[in-house]
């Protein structure tokens, strides 16, 4: 049965997922890519709309907006979500498709014949038969994650301006670019923000609660051997592809990369190699979800690095680690307020709150960590990053309940 959400939920997210809006982590710009300010932009556009004041978009690319109080006293809220989508997977062009009252099955996708989502590979789909299912067409990622997110606090911001008869307080709207690439909170945004507590809307099964997530670290590694003439290179050339590959070869691989752990334990990821045999960088990133783990992989990464130098004192090696993001639990666990209000919330309307580990991060990493306590929310997304991603219409209903829940709850 549709609520009284749906419609439009399911209209933004169609608006908003056909906008390229990618991030490039290789960009030096803020935000990375001009193509996300035509999503910005239109948030303006509805923003100004719907009646919200405060409406501007910073310098630094972030949309700010109010929903003003209807209370005195209450707590000012902040709801954030990332107009960004992924750069692992092809972005561009995406076309939404909407399956009406799912039946089950298997899910096939028009511009990739060979491509099938089903209960077998995305085992939650099984739980959503008479479900209104978005996906992308089979040659892009979808982009719920975190356009859902946006389409959320829009639709949830909209009813409570459209009904002042609701008692809550002020309430603060964050959508930021480049959170995929983890440049999504800028150093004045806490201030500019001028919230007591925030939430971002950027997280998956409904009823999940995140307050704990990896710290995390950035690393690129720089080989600079010595060029030859091929035909005339005998002890001469220092191949840095060759070095660089040793160095990926003496990484752990089967105890420590994405694709050998789970849960609790932490990685090293090799994301890409670039260059050629004379000079070459290797990308890196570290994810851990303690502190000391995490200094613990840097400094391996430093040794492996050192390690090969020493095989060839002819190349020049250097290795970079740049602080992303840290666990917002070393910060949330000494107030657990927001989190056990969201619980309430999520509660109330019908849901079992439960909270796990985020194996990654949010811009809710940052802003904890920068003095604004910010867990994260549900929004149904599934399958991200990849051409499977896929998102119920009704389970961002449910998400757009569980915000004017948190509205209301907060203003008591």
């Amino acid at each position: 049965m549709r609520s009284e959400f749906d419609t439009e939920l399911e209209t933004r997210l169609l608006r908003y997922a056909a906008i390229d809006s990618q991030s490039d982590a290789a960009s030096p710009t803020s935000p990375s890519t001009e193509i996300q300010l035509d999503m910005s932009r239109l948030l303006v556009e509805e923003l100004h709309a719907i009646g919200a004041q405060d409406v501007m978009l910073t310098d630094y690319g972030v949309v700010l907006a109010t929903v003003p109080a209807t209370v005195e006293g209450a707590p000012v809220m902040g709801w954030c979500a990332h107009v960004d989508t992924a750069p692992q997977f092809n972005a561009t062009g995406v076309k939404p498709v909407v399956h009406r009252g799912y039946n089950g099955g298997d899910i096939t996708f028009a511009d990739a014949p060979d491509l099938k989502l089903s209960p077998e590979n995305s085992p939650y789909l099984g739980q959503k038969q008479g479900e209104d299912i978005i996906t992308a067409s089979g040659l892009t990622l979808l982009g719920g994650d975190d356009k859902a997110g946006v389409a959320i606090a829009m639709t949830a911001a909209r009813h409570l301006i459209e009904n002042p008869q609701i008692k809550h307080g002020a309430i603060r709207l964050a959508f930021t670019p480049d959170e995929e690439i983890g440049r999504g909170v800028d150093t004045r945004l806490p201030a500019d923000l001028g919230v007591d507590f925030a939430y971002t809307f950027d997280g998956g099964k409904p009823g999940e609660i995140e307050f704990e997530t990896f710290s995390a670290d950035g690393a690129v590694i720089k080989v600079v051997g010595v060029s030859a003439h091929p035909g005339f290179a005998k002890d001469k050339m220092v191949n840095a592809l060759h070095l660089a590959a040793k160095i990926v070869m003496t990484l752990p691989q089967v105890t420590m990369t994405p694709e050998t752990t789970d849960k609790l334990e932490g990685f090293i990821h090799v994301s890409e190699i670039n260059g050629g045999s004379s000079e070459c960088t290797i990308t890196l990133i570290l994810r851990d979800f303690e502190r000391e783990g995490l200094a613990a992989k840097g400094d391996l990464l430093r040794q492996v690095c050192a390690t090969v130098a020493a095989t060839e004192p002819r190349a020049e090696i250097t290795c970079e680690i740049t602080p992303q993001y840290r666990n917002m639990r070393y910060w949330l666990e000494n107030d657990m307020t927001p989190v056990e209000l969201v619980r309430g919330a999520v509660a109330a309307v019908g849901l079992d709150p439960v909270s796990v580990p985020i194996r990654g991060g949010t811009d809710g990493s940052r802003l904890t960590e920068m003095g604004v306590p910010c867990p994260n929310v549900f929004t149904g997304m599934q399958e991200i990053h990849g051409p499977l991603e896929w998102i119920s219409v009704q389970d961002m209903a449910l998400a757009t309940k569980v915000a004017i829940e948190l509205a209301q709850r907060a203003a008591q």
